[in-house]
């Protein structure tokens, strides 16, 4: 068995996890958290695709600014009891040290500065796959039809959220 699989494998097991504990968790700031690790493991799974762009992008749009926007969300909704926001278990400090350390280690192990790399053999076009002429090209040519109608889906969703809220604070 390569490295690459064992660590898509061990990736798409945190992956899968963190979903269901996301899903069972009673504490909303705990699913919160639960969903960053969620999407911290999804863009690791991409890289080991060599889709790197997109690994970029799922940090930086979900992981980071989307995850802002729910936690803020779920900040104003629970303003009444602000202890239902917080979980105390007592071995919560050695949970997260030690969630901490698989976090360095999977890092470590994902950009091969443990000494193995992390791809051994791929296709030769996998190099180009992941970068942002590739994706950009795949869009328009192929899947135009579809990303202007998610553009016009987006636009529509947009004018009825300021529709709505214009029609709430005048």
């Amino acid at each position: 068995m390569s490295g690459t699989l064992v660590l898509f494998t061990f990736l798409a097991i945190v992956a899968v996890a963190s979903a269901l504990l996301m899903v069972t968790r009673l504490n909303p700031i705990t699913s919160a958290i639960y969903l960053v690790l969620n999407f911290i493991s999804l863009a690791g799974l991409y890289l080991t695709l060599k889709a790197q762009f997109l690994a970029v992008i799922q940090i930086m749009v979900y992981a980071g600014a989307i995850m802002v926007l729910v936690l803020f969300v779920i900040m104003l909704l629970n303003l009444e009891d602000e202890r239902a926001l917080y979980d105390h278990i007592p071995w919560s400090k050695y949970l997260m040290f030690v969630l901490g350390a698989a976090f360095i280690v999977e890092m470590i192990t994902i950009t091969g500065l443990a000494g193995a790399p992390v791809i051994s053999t791929m296709s030769p076009e996998a190099a180009n796959i992941g970068t942002v002429e590739y994706i950009g090209m795949a869009l328009y040519n192929s899947y135009l039809l579809p990303f202007e109608m998610t553009s016009i889906l987006l636009l529509s969703a947009m004018i009825g959220a300021i529709v709505l809220a214009k029609k709430r604070f005048p």
